[in-house]
């Protein structure tokens, strides 16, 4: 008896239909992640421009808060003082960075992934903890304040400290960006210029600078940004010298103001707005330093040149071993300035008088809950972005609010939780005051990041996967799960880093958003400060640089485990 095979017509039609079927389920998750972000996204942000257009009362006043704004003579000194300051941090931490990526990129100089690694430890504890160090260098009892009024500079508090703290702060984002332009170089070029005998300073001039132009720009607005909207060292060590983060605290906090803390906070927003703006526009610009025939450029041995640019690295990395070799010291010395033996007084004090061990908790808790839920989010959204078809107004979308958030201050989008969440009338008012809303907020400030990871990740398979997959009438979250998944667990790792490291260190995101049960370590470092326990403060801020620097071992060796169990095929000669 011969078997009853299904026509031409009817197989068409059921590989339609379960196409149908699985393109409506990844339709159905891509509005599910639309309407995420447009929950902990937009509407926050767009609750901030409805408060800076309402009075008191709530009624209209079009732009009657951004006038007396305008005629506020202390809220005008802010804004110059925070634009003033940021220029300068820029001035000096850029060409600083510049000498750093140039000594690790253009010289045969010993220990380049030592020095690299020392530059790397501002992004592991919280910024402040630059601050603290300062004032135990610098301040009215610091190590070194006679010879600070020696060079006519009365006191440390102030923009003499924000200015210094920042750029110990910042450097590394800048080196991060620089390293990257530099390395991408054509060997060409320098030979050609070699053979005409042209002179190091016009190669320079000529070669060098020009083609690491763009990553100059970069790395000189996300250092202007990253400047212009700090909160926690303007707060420790800023004195009575205001700028627009500090106003935004004080008018929302302090005074209750809510409709000029949403001007300040726009004001905020703007450079933030430019600068990626700028930096979309110098992009598309940039012609490729690189091309098919390229010869990576290797650099020659040079004993003066490269013992000059040992020097110079050694200079910086004492200099940032000094900012956290002095908080370290406090955190353990007994009495400042009068008993120095070692002690952990400050350690009992903050985490056991003062409660911080319950804050340090709720650090890790919001930060793994950053890291899993945070690269779950992100690399599902990608996917779906990616790998997946349809919807495309929709598509559209999700990718600028993918985007955006690289474009919002986390002071801005916490001041938008605040206006959003806590209304009453919203159903999602249950959030507030909750860690899990800190860990949301977390996920969405830190947003962009990872899903540029995520996406570079994905462009690398090719999408012949789905399209078999597809004729084999696999749904697609299959061929997710047992081919996308295992390939691209080491992005996968990278950005779960990326999450916990941030979400450890941040204060910004977070600092109008906890209560007493939920409150974090960076904000209970700011707390300690004001209550005049800077020891305790700088012991938490140790804490937190402990704990970053012992998960960044701890996802090194995930890493590493994981490429031995599913990235062994990439070094399978065939």
């Amino acid at each position: 008896m011969s078997a009853v095979l299904p026509s031409s017509g009817e197989a068409a039609g059921t590989v339609r239909q379960s196409a149908h079927w699985t393109d409506r389920l990844a339709q159905a998750a891509l509005l599910l992640v639309a309407l995420a972000l447009v929950a902990f996204l937009a509407l926050p942000l767009l609750t901030i421009l409805l408060h800076a257009v309402q009075g008191k009362a709530g009624e209209f006043v079009a732009l009657d808060n951004f006038i007396a704004y305008a005629h506020s003579p202390a809220l005008l000194t802010s804004l110059w003082n925070s634009v003033w300051v940021s220029t300068l941090v820029t001035l000096i931490t850029v060409p600083l960075a510049f000498g750093f990526a140039y000594a690790l990129a253009r010289s045969c100089m010993p220990l380049k992934p030592l020095f690299r690694g020392i530059t790397l430890i501002p992004l592991l504890a919280p910024s402040l903890l630059s601050a603290i160090s300062l004032i135990y260098w610098f301040g009215n009892q610091g190590v070194l304040r006679d010879w600070m009024k020696g060079l006519g500079i009365a006191e440390i508090y102030g923009a003499p400290g924000i200015v210094l703290a920042e750029c110990f702060a910042v450097f590394p984002h800048a080196l991060m960006i620089l390293v990257t332009a530099l390395s991408l170089a054509d060997a060409r070029l320098y030979e050609a210029a070699d053979a005409m005998g042209t002179s190091a300073a016009r190669k320079f001039l000529t070669i060098t600078l020009p083609g690491a132009k763009y990553g100059l720009i970069s790395a000189a607005l996300v250092t202007f940004t990253l400047v212009i909207t700090d909160f926690g060292i303007p707060k420790v060590i800023g004195g009575s010298f205001n700028v627009l983060a500090t106003d935004v605290f004080k008018l929302v906090i302090g005074q209750q103001d809510f409709s000029k803390g949403a001007v300040v906070a726009i004001l905020l927003l703007a450079p933030a707005v430019i600068t990626f703006a700028v930096d979309h526009y110098v992009s598309r610009r940039q012609t490729a330093m690189l091309t098919a025939r390229a010869v990576p450029y290797r650099p020659k041995r040079a004993p003066r040149y490269d013992a000059a640019m040992t020097l110079y690295c050694c200079v910086i990395a004492f200099l940032v071993l000094a900012m956290l070799g002095m908080a370290v010291f406090a955190s353990f010395a007994s009495f400042w300035p009068y008993k120095l033996t070692p002690s952990l007084r400050h350690y009992m004090l903050g985490l056991v008088d003062a409660e911080v061990g319950e804050a340090f908790v709720n650090s890790l808790k919001m930060a793994a809950g950053t890291a899993v839920f945070g690269t779950a989010l992100v690399f599902c959204a990608a996917y779906l972005l990616e790998k997946t078809k349809g919807m495309d107004g929709l598509r559209a979308i999700v990718r600028l609010l993918a985007m955006l958030p690289m474009a919002v201050p986390g002071l801005v989008l916490g001041l938008g939780y605040i206006f959003f969440f806590n209304q009453p009338g919203n159903p999602l008012n249950p959030l507030y005051h909750t860690l899990t809303l800190l860990t949301l907020c977390t996920v969405v400030h830190f947003y962009t990041t990872g899903h540029l990871t995520a996406v570079t990740a994905l462009k690398s398979l090719d999408s012949e996967f789905e399209a078999v997959s597809a004729s084999l009438k696999v749904p697609f979250f299959k061929t997710f799960w047992r081919v996308t998944l295992p390939i691209c667990t080491p992005a996968l790792v990278d950005i779960a880093r990326y999450f916990f490291i941030n979400a450890m260190t941040t204060i910004s995101a977070v600092v109008f958003l906890y209560s007493p049960e939920t409150k974090v370590a960076s904000i209970a470092i700011l707390n300690l400060d004001e209550a005049g326990e800077i020891g305790a403060a700088a012991a938490m801020a140790v804490l937190i640089a402990a704990a970053s620097a012992t998960a960044t071992l701890l996802f090194m060796s995930l890493a590493w485990w994981i490429d031995r169990r599913t990235q062994a095929w990439r070094g399978t000669e065939r």
